[in-house]
């Protein structure tokens, strides 16, 4: 494929061959791990330079002055775009990739050479605490939308990083779970998303997870790191660890990792030396991911050579702003209303709740990004409406932890007295989802709830507006008269949900994620983050709309659900084509009086099928926006993915012969045509026997699986992946857990100063920290050895007391 830059990678390529050869071992070995938290090893000696990169996937998040060893010190102001679940909710690749070309430039202008962004991990269950930052429960909208995010960002001379690969889908135990995913699911749900963006867009880098697939860490996976990611796809860029996410650098140089971040201080140095020397490791393969560093490093610095930075910063930021208001708006998503909305600018208009004032705009944890500066709604709506209407305002509740006294929830009441409307916005504080953390349930907090009951006995006219990075339950979803779902909108998230609200901007999301009715309702339910070395995928294939769908159990609100404020008639669907190349065509007229736009979703189902398949799935979607009375025409393009399934047995995807059904709607339960179209044979499938239900038992996983059940790892004896809280099972292991705890808050420091969301996720880093990550960020106040005799002594002295105790794990 054709490069996405001017820099000729060919010769990049052959340059950095060249470089590595005259690199002694040594220097190779220091060259495959950071130089520091940001930065790579870099050799002007040679004649490449090291480059920063830093997190971001919906801003720059770059650390001003010194680094810390948690990554979460204040930062260099940069446009706060809506997170990922925002982004995904405007179904507009196009908008995105906008969005990307502002990430890259402020990239630019900050000397950043990678942007660590986009996230595009599946949603397996809307609990997990990182889901704000990952794009859909749908790898085909998920991948797609990914690269657009890397085109924007690489067209300006940036790196950008598809992460986390593979497999990660909670935030509890993350760096010690193993994901047990049979292949068909982890082909065909898991790793689509990161297969398209890699094969339209060719990312620079991919950040590989911290967890293990199927009994093996992501960053020493060969399976998935080379023989999939770089021989399969044809990936040709560089792999990066998560940050402390190594395991055993040697066996992840093997495997196809090219560099550890951060820094660990050489603390992996010898063992990669006798690795190499032993013939573990080859120096073939050290050569290579050598060569991935300082080819990228040379990219690097070839772009920032022919890119002048900014002139004037300000107007960058303006401009910046500007989009990530109309970008909010696109992502806004109207999930009912009975006519309320949009709103006139008269009368009294109460506005109730703190996250008018203080908003809710982003996520916790290391994508945190210093914004230059904050729209709220309280400020804009008086400004909108200016003397046209009276905006009275109660807070309600305390922004920060969404707690609320009698006396605020009286005064939000009082507030609400004699208004012609009421807006009340709330949803989730920040402590209530962020990295390094799951949720433990789906509600909004109670004082939310209450406050809505309250005041949608009082009113008859009461619009909620939700600020949440994920879904939420709403038992109390038919109580107002519209509820508006503004995701996390980033620092114009204020003026934008003003915007939707009196119809200055239309609501332009759709739903990228089901909301459900309940959590009890999803199998992945059965199995996500209860069990601390170990989750099961029992559910296979039916995440999200393709359980709701099949199963009938429907959601809250479906995939793809979006009201408008204007009203759409699709014509007649044409289906063009041949074989599994088709186009199809609907007429898309607005027949409203306003401008807006709407979303075609086209979805395949296959009535017969050698393989259990989802009732359907998305094969395709475009986005219309029209005048009032314009028709337009939303074409579709598929092919032969969209009807393939996985077949293990072949290891290859397959397309049956037979029928399918091309459903065509709105939403994956709006679906107002059907095509049918039949496929010649292209392949046999190999049967599998389909589970009873959406939740497989042991033997049916055993069948998916294509073997037994792997029991989890024991807590007992300890090892490189068990974390500081394993300690205590012991007398000594407390006694180290306490001088270990102490060189990591000497590096990690907690303090009551810091905000309480970058506290809380720091807290939660600190609790799951695996004792092989203790060495790495030491610098050298304890080593790989003295952590292994520290392991011999610790076991064998549990082991003697557990004996006598009667039992040998746990």
């Amino acid at each position: 494929m054709a490069s996405l830059t001017s820099t000729d990678d060919r010769g990049v390529t052959a340059q950095a061959a060249a470089i590595v050869s005259k690199l002694d071992r040594a220097e190779k070995i220091r060259l495959i791990s950071g130089k520091d938290f940001w930065h790579t090893e870099g050799s002007p000696a040679h004649g490449f330079e090291s480059f920063m990169m830093t997190d971001g996937p919906h801003g720059l998040r770059k650390q001003a002055g010194d680094t810390d060893h948690a990554g979460l010190n204040d930062s260099v102001p940069a446009t706060c775009f809506p997170t990922a679940s925002a982004l995904a909710a405007t179904w507009d690749p196009a908008l995105l990739e906008q969005v990307g070309h502002a990430l890259g430039r402020e990239c630019r202008d900050e000397e950043v050479g990678v942007l660590l962004g986009p996230g595009l991990n599946i949603k397996r269950h809307p609990a997990g605490g990182r889901n704000f930052e990952y794009l859909s429960e749908d790898p085909l909208l998920a991948g797609r939308m990914a690269a657009a995010l890397v085109r924007g960002i690489q067209a300006e001379g940036v790196g950008a990083c598809l992460k986390h690969f593979a497999a990660n889908n909670q935030e509890t135990d993350r760096m010690r779970v193993d994901t047990i995913v049979d292949e068909r699911t982890l082909r065909e749900i898991y790793l689509t998303g990161f297969e398209i963006a890699v094969r339209e867009a060719q990312p620079w880098t991919v950040m590989c997870a911290y967890n293990l697939v199927n009994g093996v860490h992501a960053g020493e996976h060969r399976t998935l790191l080379t023989e999939v990611l770089r021989e399969e796809w044809g990936f040709d860029g560089l792999v990066m660890t998560d940050w402390i996410a190594t395991h055993d650098r040697p066996a992840g140089v093997h495997a196809g990792l090219d560099l550890e971040m951060p820094s660990s201080s050489g603390a992996w140095d010898q063992r990669t030396a006798e690795a190499v020397e032993s013939g573990a490791l080859s120096e073939g393969d050290l050569d290579l991911a050598c060569g991935r560093v300082v080819t990228l490093a040379l990219k690097v610095a070839a772009e920032r050579a022919s890119r002048p930075a900014s002139q004037d910063r300000s107007a960058v930021h303006a401009e910046h702003h500007a989009l990530a208001r109309r970008v909010a708006a696109a992502g806004t998503t109207l999930l009912t209303n009975d006519g309320i909305l949009p709103l006139e600018p008269t009368g009294r208009i109460a506005l109730i709740g703190a996250f008018a004032q203080t908003p809710r705009h982003q996520g916790g944890g290391s994508s945190l990004v210093q914004s230059t500066q904050l729209d709220t709604a309280l400020e804009t709506m008086r400004a909108r409406v200016a003397d046209g209407a009276q905006v009275t305002y109660a807070p309600g509740y305390d922004a920060a932890t969404g707690d609320a006294t009698d006396a605020q929830i009286r005064e939000a009441l009082e507030a609400a007295d004699g208004a012609d409307t009421v807006v009340l916005m709330v949803g989730l504080p920040t402590s209530f989802e962020s990295e390094g953390y799951d949720r433990d349930h789906l509600d909004i907090p109670a004082s939310h709830t209450r406050l809505i009951q309250a005041i949608t006995a009082r009113h008859d006219r009461v619009v909620v507006a939700l600020s949440n990075g994920a879904p939420v339950v709403m038992p109390w979803a038919d109580a107002p008269n519209a509820i508006v779902e503004s995701y996390l909108g980033g620092q114009a998230a204020g003026s934008a949900v003003v915007d939707v609200l009196f119809g200055d901007a239309e609501p332009g999301g759709r739903l990228a994620e089901s909301f459900p009715v309940t959590a009890d309702d999803l199998p992945s339910s059965h199995d996500f983050a209860d069990r601390p070395t170990q989750v099961q995928y029992r559910e296979g294939l039916y995440v999200g709309y393709r359980f709701h769908d099949s199963f009938g159990v429907p959601a809250r609100f479906p995939f793809g659900h979006g009201l408008s404020y204007t009203s759409f008639e699709l014509g007649a669907a044409k289906v063009t084509g041949r074989g599994a190349s088709r186009k199809v065509t609907v007429p898309v007229t607005n027949t409203g009086d306003r401008a807006g736009s709407t979303v075609v979703q086209v979805y395949v189902h296959d009535p017969v099928s050698t393989l259990h398949r989802p009732a359907q799935e998305l094969a395709g979607f475009a986005k219309v926006a029209l005048e009032p009375g314009q028709s337009a025409d939303a074409v579709v393009t598929l092919d032969e993915r969209s009807f393939a399934v996985y077949d293990v047995a072949s290891a290859g995807w397959v397309v049956e012969a037979g029928e399918y059904e091309l459903r065509i709607g709105l939403s994956s339960t709006d679906i107002r045509a059907t095509k049918t179209i039949r496929l010649a044979a292209d392949g046999d499938v190999t049967p599998v026997p389909a589970p009873a239900s959406a939740i497989a038992t042991d033997r049916e996983f055993e069948a998916l699986l294509g073997h037994a059940i792997p029991p989890a790892r024991p807590l007992f004896p300890f090892h490189y992946d068990s974390i500081l809280g394993d300690l205590e099972a012991t007398w000594l292991g407390g006694r180290l857990k306490a001088a270990m705890s102490k060189v990591m808050a000497s590096k990690m420091p907690i303090d009551d100063d810091m905000p309480e969301d970058v506290r809380t996720t720091m807290e939660a880093f600190m609790v799951n920290m695996p004792l092989r990550a203790i060495p790495m960020m030491s610098e050298g106040r304890l080593t790989f050895p003295t952590l292994d005799r520290a392991l011999r002594v610790l076991n064998a002295t549990g082991l003697k007391a557990r004996r006598s105790a009667g039992r040998t794990t746990d």
